[in-house]
């Protein structure tokens, strides 16, 4: 008996020492040779790797450091590459006397950090979402090995098919119409089933996987040719990504890394509690969205905390941006997609609930490594004092945030109240864009935050009307102040919507754009004739815009509204563009004295939408509503 129980056992531990090494995956899935920063952190994945060693002879790199996370699934292993050329590293795992070799790809740069140059003010951006922009591939709207999920156009708030094949075959649009770079919506994978109430993560948020395009939109090679062809038409490509949280299904949720790799992880043990009465459990701690705890010098600590380790919903765990490890991956991640697809810049989500130490490291990593990209970083808060205080060298700021481009909510509101109001002599109407315009001294660099007037969460500009008066005025001024302009999907065909009925009704699908459409609003002849008159008024400014130095690097004065008339203007060596537009339901007259610091000497402008000239030598009467770009 004792004999065959030692048999037993020594036969079971000849076993585990020849069990063989899993390695199932490795984030990031290569790198590139020749980075500022040699350090790389390689996420393995893989039953029991945690205890592996691991070795390689490639010549020029070494193994700095191996992290043995709580998870017995998951091993960091960081690279240092200061010294190696493109090729094949050798990765040699050990364990007991069992080894794997795995290749490991370190790749040539396309081009060297600071030839990359980001989007600026001489931009416009337009955003989409991929899923309601158009399906060029119907053959990838319902795929096997998804979660579940329905694939359902009636529906607001399921998936559409929309994908990249789609916007692919649309490029030549976005030229006919003016703008010069496109920010997508997230495009990476969100596998997360439909829930119960019929919502989706078609919107891109959720993310659970960060090298892999989410395959209802295609695939890495096809982002990646997309992006390429979107070059060859003289555009540029912004990504929208997401730090603050993932989503439910990735794998770090279900077996987290480490204790502390999300924010108040342990509500989660209770979920899986079916005897709960609360399927959130005690424990659950959502955000109270409310940002203005961060900068708050009387912050309290459960306000704070709410902000920023509270979950955004609890369908999107909250990451934890303080340990470093997570960070890292985050920091890489984004690197690897500069890298691999050549964009141009990113759109940061939730920008301010994320640790803000942790997010300046981030943003420095990518300013030191590429000095002339940009970030822009949703700051929702309308109140430019704290939109300010997020910007790289706010001298309002604790510390220095490195970000360059932040979002303007302030200019957004007060657009959004003016549109239904006269202005008066004080307060109302364009009084409130002209007082936000007035904090400009607040940022350290106005040129560079980004205006919009609607975008996917907010409503839209037309609500569900279409005045069409009040959205000129809108996009006139938002096309010529200082600022980078975003513009929002099918604004340019009068698209309206509400989300007081779902945020689905703000995100409807392009017509034109989908197997069945009626129309093709892509095309001249599947508009109305208002949806031509809109689009032939937004292309010829944004086309007039394109290369215009005067708006680009023009000093900017503003005039304090007069009569219900807001004029600003733009000056650049001699050279004035002039925005003027009349906020009263009545007729109105422009004195042309009051603006002679700008108007000068010049005896006659061209208005810009409509190519007719104005005499500037007597005043100009202005319609109810009325739109002047004067060029002179």
């Amino acid at each position: 008996m004792k004999k065959s129980l030692l048999l037993t056992l020594l036969t079971m531990g000849l076993l585990a020492g020849h069990a063989a090494v899993k390695v199932d995956r490795i984030d990031p899935t290569d790198w590139f040779a020749g980075m500022k920063n040699p350090t790389v952190q390689l996420m393995v994945y893989g039953q029991g790797i945690r205890d592996a060693q691991v070795t390689t002879d490639y010549a020029g790199v070494t193994i700095d450091s191996l992290v043995r996370l709580d998870s017995p699934n998951y091993l960091l292993v960081y690279l240092n590459t200061a010294g190696a050329q493109p090729g094949t590293i050798q990765l040699t795992f050990k364990q007991g006397r069992a080894t794997k070799k795995v290749p490991y790809t370190l790749k040539a740069r396309a081009m060297s950090g600071d030839r990359r140059v980001g989007f600026t003010n001489a931009d416009v951006l337009y955003m989409l979402m991929p899923d309601r922009f158009a399906d060029g591939n119907p053959s990838n709207n319902q795929l096997a090995g998804m979660r579940n999920y329905v694939n359902d156009r009636s529906k607001p708030s399921l998936r559409h098919g929309g994908d990249i094949e789609g916007i692919r075959q649309h490029l030549d649009y976005f030229n006919q119409l003016g703008v010069t770079a496109l920010w997508f919506t997230p495009v990476l994978e969100n596998n997360s089933p439909d829930n119960p109430l019929g919502y989706s993560t078609y919107h891109g948020y959720a993310t659970t996987d960060y090298y892999r395009v989410d395959p209802r939109f295609g695939s890495n090679d096809e982002y990646v040719r997309l992006v390429e062809e979107v070059h060859r038409h003289g555009l540029k490509v912004v990504m929208d990504m997401i730090f603050n949280h993932c989503g439910f299904e990735h794998p770090w949720v279900s077996d987290m890394p480490s204790a502390d790799w999300l924010n108040t992880p342990q509500w989660l043990a209770q979920r899986a509690d079916k005897n709960s009465s609360d399927p959130r459990g005690t424990d659950y701690v959502q955000t109270s969205y409310k940002l203005t705890p961060i900068l708050d010098p009387y912050a309290s600590q459960i306000d704070t905390r709410e902000t920023v380790e509270g979950w955004f919903v609890p369908g999107m765990p909250d990451l934890n941006q303080r340990n470093p490890h997570v960070m890292n991956y985050l920091i890489q991640n984004s690197i690897w997609w500069i890298e691999t697809a050549g964009i141009d810049g990113i759109r940061m989500d939730t920008y301010p609930y994320a640790y803000a130490d942790a997010m300046a490291r981030w943003m420095k990593a990518i300013d030191d490594e590429y000095p002339h990209f940009n970030v822009v970083g949703e700051t929702w808060v309308e109140q430019p004092a704290y939109t300010a205080a997020w910007q790289r060298d706010s001298r309002a700021a604790r510390e220095n945030s490195y970000l360059k481009t932040v979002m303007d909510f302030s200019l957004y509101e007060k657009l959004d109240s003016a549109k239904t109001e006269t202005t008066d002599a004080w307060w109302r109407g364009f009084n409130r864009v002209y007082n936000s315009l007035v904090l400009d001294y607040l940022y350290p660099n106005p040129a560079s935050v980004m205006a919009f007037i609607e975008n996917h969460d907010t409503n839209r500009f037309l609500e569900n009307g279409r005045d069409v008066k009040a959205l000129k005025q809108a996009l006139a001024l938002l096309l010529t102040i200082k600022r980078i302009p975003q513009l929002y999907y099918g604004t340019e065909i009068l698209m309206n919507g509400t989300k007081d009925k779902t945020d689905g009704d703000v995100r409807k699908d392009f017509p034109g754009g989908f197997p069945g459409d009626t129309r093709n609003a892509f095309t001249r002849q599947g508009r109305t004739k208002d949806e031509n008159e809109m689009f032939d008024w937004l292309s010829t400014v944004l086309h007039w815009r394109q290369g215009n130095d005067v708006i680009v690097n023009g000093r900017q004065i503003q005039f304090i509204p007069h009569d219900g008339i807001y004029v600003i203007a733009r000056t650049l060596a001699g050279r004035t563009v002039l925005t003027a537009v009349n906020g009263t339901p009545g007729q109105r007259t422009l004195n042309v004295a009051r603006y002679a610091e700008v108007i000068g000497r010049h005896t006659t402008a061209v208005d810009v939408p409509t190519g007719r000239s104005v005499d500037l030598t007597r005043d100009i009467p202005m319609e109810p509503r009325a739109t002047l770009i004067l060029d002179f």
